[in-house]
Formats: structure tokens, sequence, C-alpha cells
């Protein structure tokens, strides 16, 4: 996950977290016949729109990430065939050097 998508989702979780205390604390406060209740509620409902707000904000930034720089990077069997190729490639240097080394040094 990118830091700025991850740092959204992060946010966003805290805010939801803080919402659902709240909504528990309003609903507790309801059954009991607290006057605390009332506000409770209110400040709840406003909570619950600022947490639709940032769960939003986790799959714009998404988007919005990968429409600037691409696919996230996630290894595929594409990737993997390249490193495995490169790597072939790199080995088949080491041993072509190595037989250079070897003729050039039987030569002398």
């Amino acid at each position: 996950m990118a830091d700025p998508v991850r740092t959204a989702a992060v946010r966003a979780v805290i805010i939801v977290a803080l919402t659902l205390i709240q909504a528990v604390i309003a609903f507790l406060g309801t059954l009991a016949g607290s006057w605390l209740a009332f506000p409770a509620v209110i400040s709840t409902v406003a909570s619950t729109v600022v947490a639709t707000w940032a769960v939003l904000d986790v799959w714009v930034t998404r988007q919005v990430w990968v429409q600037r720089y691409g696919v996230q990077s996630q290894p595929s069997s594409t990737a993997r065939q390249l490193r495995r190729e490169r790597r072939r490639a790199r080995r088949e240097e080491r041993r072509a050097a190595r037989e250079e080394r070897r003729a050039g040094g039987a030569a002398a």
C-alpha cells in the first residue's frame, strides 16, 4: 500500500473507532436516561458523517495514486519471469568471463 493511502487508511480506522465508541456511549446513555444522551446522539450523527468522509478519502486517495503512478507494485508471474531472465543473463556473463580468464591463463 502506498504511503498516502496507508496514511488515509490509518486516519479512517481511528475516526471509525472513535465513532463506534461514541455510538456505544450514546446508546448506553439513552438506556440510562442520562441528560448526556441527546448531545451524544447528535455528536454521533456528526461523527458518522466524518467517518464516511474518511472512508471515501481512502478510496479516492487510492484511485488517485493508481492513476498517477500506475498499477501498485506487486510481484507477479511477469515480474518473476523478468528477474529469472536477468539472473540467467548474469550467470551467462560470469561463465563467459571465467572461460575467457581460463583461456587467457592457459595461453600465457
